[in-house]
């Protein structure tokens, strides 16, 4: 017990507690937006049971990356087609594709859903588009999914389990403190919620271009990364990710603003 207890140990607890509560954002907002698809008397239960469900298999998988990290990073197919495709695929590699494409294909067909519906989370005939188990199935899945980047960052920065293990509870526990609260929003301003969808594109983006290197960055091999007609695929940068956030919320804000002004100019006829 001692030797956990140390100034390093200690330190690198607080790094990644927050790092966990910076990566977890897209994740918390997820896990809001799918919530609303169950039936309305079990959402709150959905949720709960979802993050819990969920962090405790992330403990799992991060305890079985600690033990197979080196068997998951070699890679298992390389493409060699010069001016088309090169690079190499491994674990990760397949994980982010995945995780990225679903991410995008779940935003893109809650958007057109949004189109086709007047009230959001149910079909035309009142009835819940998804069961509250099928809903707590997709979050334990992209729960994982988007703990893998999350994992794999903080294993760069120590591989102390009980380090580890602790930042990923905690994460959680915040998680369970604040989804009814981003919930509850989200359904109060439901224009937020078009916003949260068009972050979770920016997501998958993210997700995507973390493909590219991930081989290359296991085997520590530039040669593995990804390049499609001729042209390496790069994920984004975390600062370029959060800019594009704000720049997000910013547009929305001000389009809000400008669109109450300009209510409150026309009067209650519309005039």
């Amino acid at each position: 017990m001692a030797d956990l207890l140390t100034i390093e140990n200690l330190a690198n607890l607080g790094v990644l507690i927050f790092l966990q509560a910076v990566l977890g954002f897209d994740n918390l907002l997820y896990i809001s937006i799918e919530s609303q698809r169950a039936p309305k008397e079990y959402q709150k239960r959905v949720r709960f049971w979802g993050i819990i469900i969920a962090v405790v298999l992330r403990v799992v998988l991060l305890f079985t990356m600690i033990q197979l990290i080196d068997a998951l990073k070699d890679p298992f197919y390389i493409f060699d087609m010069p001016g088309i495709i090169t690079g190499g695929v491994n674990f990760s590699t397949v994980v982010f594709i995945f995780g990225g494409v679903f991410i995008m294909y779940t935003a893109f067909k809650e958007i057109t859903h949004m189109l086709t519906i007047h009230d959001l989370g149910h079909d035309a005939d009142g009835k819940s588009g998804k069961s509250a188990r099928q809903v707590v199935m997709l979050i334990v899945i992209m729960n994982l999914v988007f703990s893998f980047d999350s994992i794999l960052s903080a294993l760069a920065i120590t591989d102390v389990f009980p380090v580890l293990a602790i930042a990923i509870l905690t994460s959680g526990l915040a998680m369970l403190v604040l989804a009814d609260g981003v919930t509850a929003f989200l359904q109060k301003n439901r224009m937020y919620e078009v916003l949260g969808l068009f972050i979770l594109l920016i997501v998958g983006v993210v997700l995507l271009g973390e493909a590219g290197p991930a081989a290359a960055h296991a085997m520590h091999d530039d040669s593995l990364q990804i390049k499609v007609f001729g042209y390496a695929l790069l994920p984004m940068s975390k600062m370029t990710f959060y800019f594009s956030v704000v720049v997000l919320v910013l547009v929305e804000l001000v389009q809000t603003g400008y669109q109450r002004k300009l209510a409150k100019e026309r009067g209650p006829d519309g005039h």
